[in-house]
């Protein structure tokens, strides 16, 4: 047997059933073998193939996707897919050719081989494990490699596997032994959950346990009815987005530096936040992250202590293990009374709508939040929705959208990257098998990857793009108004930048194309093309001088450096009266 199908067979044996690549001559042993036996998905560009496997797994419920890409380029090109992987403790396994072993320069040049590139060392601060193997290994050994980023804290795995080696003849019974295999996702840390939790949350007025991604869905929907008679209010960070349904009576949202602002001034208030699965990053607590939940104390579950022991926010009782079990563990502890605490939380709600009228949108225009707010009505519970990863249009459905039971969403907020949105939204798509995707982008973020749009016709995907139209980079000519004097520097048309016209290009790949109108959920002709599988792409017409509030205000402080508020206190200022009403803890601590 030649080593690239043995390879190939111990992958189906892990759960890997899908590959994204883009073909390459020092891959070809591997996907001549992977062709054979996993379902292979060809791709434009290589950092698709690597994002579009890594969203792939996040909302798969039966196998997995690894990215192959061949030696030099196929590597540089997908290293931003394997940096958000790594920053979003995402499961992600790609395999990269490389030249022949005889061939490797060895650090004596700078290249001796064809497309020689020292991948291994490239990816080595963003990966768990990145590896070139210089021989032929058993099935022990790669077992351990590709599953070292599953268990704990999970991050992108690289194998570099040269030619010659893919290529070589093996005896299978010599590589092959009784191996265990993990379960996908199980944690390989120590579970601690000390009293002092219960005894906590015992004498708390106003807890909140916030959700992040570290807790899995499955885990959340097998508590939703015991976290109901807890009587605790739950949050969630923006990548535990989907674990809780905005109609559990207990959703109160979800606080970040861009969050939502009723969410933020009810954490800000919470005399006990117990933050389970989530590292609590400058986003989650506000670069002011000592004024975070400040007459309060904060209980972190994190499965790595690095994360615990960094030294913001301020921790009152760190916790190194299974989120999850700590999760489980406090759905059985007797439910406290927080009623006032729980009233308060919904007369806050309700006092500040989510879509707040602070935001200025010119005529014929749509206002991207009343569009998101109408979009999650029209969304069903079986839809995934993919919210791009920066800029207005991501900001927008963080703060707006109202996910559903049922739905799945990813992001990727810790690198932020344009582009993640299309290649995202293939691999969810791929992984549901004809489940409705939706994919909500900017028009500047779009442009980095849309070449992909040839991958989503010719697999003839189930997704809906919806395109905000609103000149380039809306956030980057945002922030060069507010603070460089309106000084704008290559974020639209008008100061250099190239945008297409998005219904030729559409129709180029032939993917039907129509531009919405405010009353767009009433239009007949744009329900049929919502509602009819295949892809399809909306354009939004979005004002180029749209506004994007509430955020937390910064200023430049006079050494240079940057000054943010606390999370409470988001731009525009509430009016006295309002902030009388929904800081009344504030106020009295």
């Amino acid at each position: 047997m030649k080593y690239a199908d043995q390879l190939a067979e111990w992958l189906v044996e892990l759960g890997y059933t899908h590959c994204f690549f883009v073909a390459g001559g020092n891959i070809m042993h591997l996907l001549e073998s992977c062709s054979q036996r996993l379902t292979c998905i060809p791709v434009v560009h290589e950092v698709a193939a690597g994002i579009a496997a890594e969203y792939f797994n996040e909302v798969s419920d039966d196998g997995k996707a690894l990215a192959l890409v061949t030696a030099g380029p196929g590597l540089t090109n997908i290293v931003t897919a394997i940096a958000g992987a790594y920053l979003e403790s995402h499961e992600l396994l790609v395999i990269g050719g490389q030249v022949k072993v005889s061939d490797l320069s060895r650090g004596q040049l700078r290249q001796r081989g064809i497309q020689e590139v020292n991948g291994v060392d490239i990816v080595k601060p963003i990966t768990v494990t990145s590896t070139l193997l210089m021989d032929i290994i058993d099935k022990r050994k790669f077992v351990e490699l590709v599953q070292s980023g599953s268990v704990g804290r999970k991050g992108p795995v690289f194998l570099e596997v040269p030619l010659d080696l893919q290529g070589r003849e093996v005896v299978p019974e010599s590589l092959n032994g009784a191996v265990e295999v993990l379960l996908p996702g199980a944690f390989v840390v120590e579970q601690a959950i000390p009293e002092s939790i219960s005894s906590k949350l015992r004498t708390a007025e106003r807890p909140v346990l916030l959700i992040g991604g570290g807790i899995t869905r499955s885990t959340v929907s097998e508590l939703l009815e015991p976290l109901v008679k807890l009587g605790i209010p739950l949050m969630t960070t923006w990548n535990g987005i989907d674990r809780i349904p905005s109609e559990h009576p207990l959703y109160f949202g979800r606080p970040n530096t861009w969050g939502q602002r009723s969410s933020n001034i009810l954490i800000q208030q919470a005399d006990l936040v117990v933050a389970l699965g989530t590292r609590l990053g400058l986003q989650q607590t506000g670069f002011n992250w000592k004024g975070f939940v400040p007459f309060g104390e904060v209980i972190q579950v994190d499965c790595d202590a690095a994360e615990l022991s960094k030294g913001h926010p301020r921790v009152s009782i760190p916790i190194c293990g299974d989120a999850n079990a700590v999760l489980r563990s406090i759905a059985t502890f007797p439910a406290g009374d927080y009623s006032q605490w729980v009233e308060f939380c919904r007369f806050v709600r309700h006092e500040i709508p989510l879509v707040e009228r602070v935001n200025s949108t010119a005529e014929g225009f749509l206002s991207p939040f009343e569009f998101v707010r109408e979009l999650s009505l029209l969304c069903t519970s079986k839809d995934v929705v993919i919210p791009c990863s920066s800029g207005g249009a991501y900001t927008v459905m963080m703060q707006t959208f109202a996910q559903r039971a049922g739905q799945k969403m990813v992001n990727t907020k810790g690198l932020a990257s344009m582009g993640y949105g299309l290649s995202g939204a293939i691999g969810a798509a791929v992984a549901t098998g004809g489940r409705r995707t939706i994919l909500v982008e900017g028009d500047g973020g779009f442009m980095q990857n849309l070449q992909e749009l040839g991958t989503v016709r010719s697999n003839n995907l189930n997704l809906k793009i919806f395109l905000f139209e609103n000149n380039g980079y809306a956030s980057i000519r945002m922030t060069q108004r507010n603070y460089f004097n309106g000084h704008s520097v290559g974020c639209d048309m008008e100061t250099g930048l190239g945008i297409p016209k998005w219904e030729s290009l559409f129709s180029a790949f032939e993917i039907p194309v129509k531009s919405i109108s405010t009353d767009y959920q009433e239009d007949e002709a744009f329900l049929r093309m919502f509602e009819s599988k295949g892809p399809s792409a909306f354009l939004v017409r979005i004002d180029p001088e749209q506004t994007y509030f509430p955020k937390i205000a910064s200023r430049v402080g006079v050494d240079g450096s940057m000054e943010s508020n606390p999370l409470h206190l988001m731009s525009p200022e509430l009016p006295a009266e309002v902030a009388a009403r929904v800081f009344r803890y504030l106020q009295e601590s």
